[in-house]
């Protein structure tokens, strides 16, 4: 396994995790927790034919055009498999994580990869602040792994973890500060109490605690090995 510690944090929202997992545009690509989609109607615009959304909480199935379908339902009922299975800030909202692996591991294809990008309890906010750390968000979040805990987990599953990467932001530093001082989680309501300098401090913050392995949110690279 690589760790790379040193994710920017001014890269587009999908730059710096895509040019490792894209293999060919004809890959299939499932989105797990896709919302409204417009994650992946953004890698359609990019020139990806075939994808996939699932997420048991939309109002109905959806097609957003060709090469892109959104199913109302959770992954376990997802037909078929993919080369790419991802879950962007969706793990966490899980209440079975072993299950979802497995669903996982079930439907990727050998040599796929499984990517996850979740909060972790290797945060250094999270030891200094504790009840306050906006990322414990509950009760909506109802797991939050450590980088070791989840790749164990990953792994008694039967993937293979490649590369942890932190990709933390300052909202880990402006959006805990609320919390303790009982604000509403309002950026437009927070942020102009800050300065330009103090904003810029906190995203220098957040990109050194990446680079130190102790920012609030990772991004897993889980492949799903050839058997012989």
């Amino acid at each position: 396994m690589k760790l790379f510690l040193n994710a920017g944090i001014f890269a587009p929202s999908y730059g710096y995790w895509l040019g490792k997992v894209h293999r060919h545009f004809d890959q299939k690509i499932a989105d797990v927790g896709c919302g409204n989609g417009q994650l992946l109607y953004e890698l359609h615009a990019s020139g990806y034919g075939s994808l996939a959304g699932f997420d048991p909480f939309i109002d109905e199935d959806l097609s957003l055009g060709s090469g892109i379908r959104l199913f109302k339902r959770s992954f376990d009922q997802a037909e078929g498999t993919f080369d790419l299975i991802m879950m962007h800030h969706s793990f966490e909202h899980m209440e079975y994580p072993d299950q979802i692996l497995k669903a996982c591991y079930e439907k990727l294809n050998p040599g796929g990869t499984l990517l996850i990008r979740c909060p972790v309890t290797d945060a250094q906010v999270w030891k200094d602040k504790r009840e306050y750390w906006v990322q414990l968000d509950a009760p909506r979040h109802l797991i939050i792994p450590s980088v070791s805990g989840l790749g164990i987990l990953g792994q008694k599953v039967g993937f293979s973890l490649e590369e942890v990467e932190f990709d933390s932001s300052d909202f880990q530093f402006w959006g805990t500060e609320a919390y303790e001082k009982e604000l509403p989680l309002n950026p437009e309501q927070i942020l102009p109490d800050y300065s330009k300098a103090e904003l810029n401090q906190f995203k220098q913050k957040a990109l050194r605690y990446n680079q130190e392995g102790k920012g609030d949110q990772a991004c897993f690279y889980f492949t799903k090995p050839f058997r012989s």
